[in-house]
């Protein structure tokens, strides 16, 4: 078992369950999935840069990212249907947890100026987004290979609706969030 998980389990999950009057441990807020996405904006220019970023997601999550295509052509752009346009993974289970894992505790705190993560970054359904601008705050990804900063933008999926129940949560688990004033 990973320690994020193992860490949840022992921790998260009865602290969750005594905080908001949990009549079973089921009833807490669960990490469903993680999806990391890249959008490559010069891909249409340059079709190695799609290589290089399913390469480095690929080394990030621990499993084959997908490239993304084009669903419409939009001529402004210069984009054509099937063009390829990025790459998302979505991890799951253990893959899941190793990544957030990495992501709190070596990650986040490698980011230049880094305050904490926005308190209110969730959608309607109570999962959390996150934008990162380059990705080279992970530890493996090798600064010689990459051919250049690119962002990316990573959707925690969240059991539960409630956004008080999945902040609590996350801040329980160790997401590092920005101090309320």
């Amino acid at each position: 078992m990973t320690n994020l998980l193992n860490h949840y389990k022992k921790k998260v999950a009865p602290s969750l369950t005594k905080k908001f009057a949990y009549k079973n441990i089921m009833q807490c807020p669960k990490v469903e999935k993680v999806v990391i996405n890249i959008g490559i904006g010069e891909a249409k220019d340059h079709s190695k840069s799609v290589d290089i970023a399913v390469n480095e997601l690929t080394l990030l999550s621990g499993q084959k990212a997908v490239v993304t295509k084009a669903k419409k052509s939009i001529s402004n752009f210069k984009l054509r249907q099937g063009m390829s346009i990025g790459c998302k993974v979505t991890l799951r289970g253990a893959r899941m947890y190793d990544f957030l894992d990495r992501l709190f505790n070596i990650a986040m705190p490698r980011i230049r100026d880094f305050q904490g993560s926005d308190y209110n970054s969730f959608d309607s359904n109570g999962n959390y987004n996150l934008g990162i601008k380059e990705q080279y705050i992970f530890p493996e990804i090798d600064l010689d290979k990459s051919d250049r900063a690119r962002g990316m933008n990573i959707t925690i999926v969240c059991s539960s609706k409630n956004i008080e129940q999945n902040r609590a949560m996350l801040f329980e688990m160790g997401m590092p969030f920005k101090k309320r004033k």
